[in-house]
């Protein structure tokens, strides 16, 4: 089947309207495996754009079994607050980061004493475990010290056991850590990479053992050893986070996937990381537990794809969305969103539900039969009845975005409010001053005009004053979940 006629046939199966109950799956709880890709674009995979330059067969093997959403988005345009979102369920514009990312030797930012996703599956019986990009800080205030153990860190928020790397893979220290140590030093210093496009890393301390080449394909591989030891066996249920570091900077595909793409460095390196993908869907089915796993693959913010590599290359990794990553328009934070289970979630279905990958935490516990206390997952929405067919309606009725330098969106049902003029991110013009008489900001309906290019606000005065007003409840109350108490 060619790619047009795939994405055509998944978009088919939205039109079924039956639902798929879990039945007895509360009294065998379900494996979790989350794989998490590093700025990979709505528009990479062939099931999301049927003209995607990068051959995407894992991830259309997967849409092809479970259920694509199509308007799910990351809880900020960059990867630390997106990543801050995933696993406490809550905007991450809510701590003391602000807006932003934090770099390699920042220290810990999730809040002592805060629920995460790990900690409440762990508490319910699973054996939890991380591989991959951490990026969320090390250590107490202060510059995070590698020689001393990192504490605070993924062990201390509700990881039996993590191995990865500390930020981003363009980010010093270059190391990986296990748990609260380093596993070897960063004794070396790399000078950095400035050149060619995309194949860029800062200059520091590396540990003489890292290759960066070899950083995908060994948390990949770690992520498989701990399926095949772990999951099954008549052992406890078992979630896995698997944070991949890549299509993100350095694009530094191993030989075997140069050339499989028809978008460079870039697209090779994507279609590496639907290999790894690949590789861990087969791990889960050689160990006999494939139908009692929920499995998602998705992506932390949108593609780093900029005009200049659409005038190269004929590949729009973030397809028609406005804008790139760590902008407040579409391709900033609107992403890519893969689930399977087997039994529960009907093959090749779409759903076309507003989510954030904030709402993973309360979907997952709702599945499992727990209850979230009133404190955590502030901003996580159950999104349990679209997965299993159920839902009538509409489940979570809005949603707020941010972008790098902390421009805010607020989107309800078809409209979408930008606090701001411009892209608040990377692509040009960054930040645009109001004009005398001008708008203060943009509102789009994005029903009509899904590329964001009329701008509304001075037309529709009553649509934003709703939205403005909403945004500020939201982030005065501290929650948008519904039934939170204060």
């Amino acid at each position: 089947m060619n790619r047009r006629r795939f994405c055509q046939s998944l978009t088919l199966g939205a039109l079924y309207s039956g639902g798929v109950g879990f039945g007895a799956a509360a009294a065998r709880r379900p494996n979790v495996v989350f794989v998490l890709a590093d700025d990979l674009g709505w528009g990479d995979l062939d099931c999301y754009n049927a003209d995607s330059a990068v051959p995407t067969p894992s991830a259309n093997r997967l849409a092809t079994e479970g259920m694509r959403f199509t308007d799910m988005h990351s809880a900020s345009a960059v990867c630390t607050p997106s990543r801050y979102g995933i696993l406490t369920g809550r905007y991450c514009w809510r701590t003391r980061l602000q807006h932003g990312v934090l770099e390699g030797y920042s220290p810990d930012l999730i809040e002592a004493g805060r629920l995460t996703m790990p900690l409440m599956l762990k508490q319910r019986g699973y054996y939890t475990c991380g591989v991959g990009k951490w990026h969320l800080g090390l250590g107490n205030e202060g510059r995070t010290d590698f020689s001393k153990p990192l504490r605070p860190g993924p062990v201390d928020h509700g990881f039996d056991y993590y191995f990865g790397i500390p930020a981003s893979l363009d980010m010093a220290p270059y190391l990986y850590f296990e748990n609260d140590r380093v596993v070897e030093p960063p004794t070396s210093t790399t000078p950095g990479s400035k050149q060619p496009r995309g194949v860029f890393w800062r200059p520091g301390p590396i540990a003489p053992g890292l290759k960066l080449e070899e950083v995908l394909p060994t948390i990949t591989s770690k992520a498989v050893g701990l399926i095949h030891d772990h999951m099954g066996k008549g052992r406890d249920p078992m979630f896995l986070y698997c944070a991949l570091p890549a299509p993100h900077t350095p694009w530094l595909p191993l030989p075997e996937y140069r050339g499989r793409s028809k978008a460079g460095d870039y697209g090779d390196y994507a279609a590496e990381v639907d290999a790894m993908l690949g590789r861990i869907l087969d791990a889960v089915k050689e160990s006999g537990e494939e139908d009692n796993t929920i499995f998602i693959f998705t992506s932390d913010n949108g593609a780093d794809w900029k005009i200049e590599d659409e005038a190269r290359y004929a590949h729009r990794a973030n397809a028609h969305w406005r804008g790139e990553k760590a902008d407040i328009w579409e391709a900033g934070h609107r992403i890519p969103f893969l689930i399977r289970w087997p039994g529960h979630i009907r093959a090749g279905t779409v759903s076309d539900q507003l989510g954030c990958l904030t709402d993973v935490m309360a979907s997952v516990a709702a599945v499992d039969g727990i209850a979230l206390p009133d404190n955590a997952a502030e901003d996580s929405y159950d999104l349990s009845p679209a997965w299993l067919g159920r839902a009538r309606g509409p489940i979570r009725p809005d949603i707020i975005d941010h972008s790098i330098d902390g421009m805010f969106a607020m989107r309800r049902g078809r409209w979408k409010l930008e606090v701001g003029l411009g892209s608040g991110g990377f692509s040009a013009p960054r930040r645009v001053e109001a004009a005398p008489g001008g708008p203060k900001g943009q509102l789009y309906d994005l029903v009509k005009d899904p590329r964001e290019i009329d701008n509304l606000y001075q037309r529709r005065p009553e649509i934003v004053d709703e939205l403005e007003t909403l945004l500020e409840k939201y982030r005065t109350q501290g929650y948008t979940r519904p039934m939170v108490r204060r």
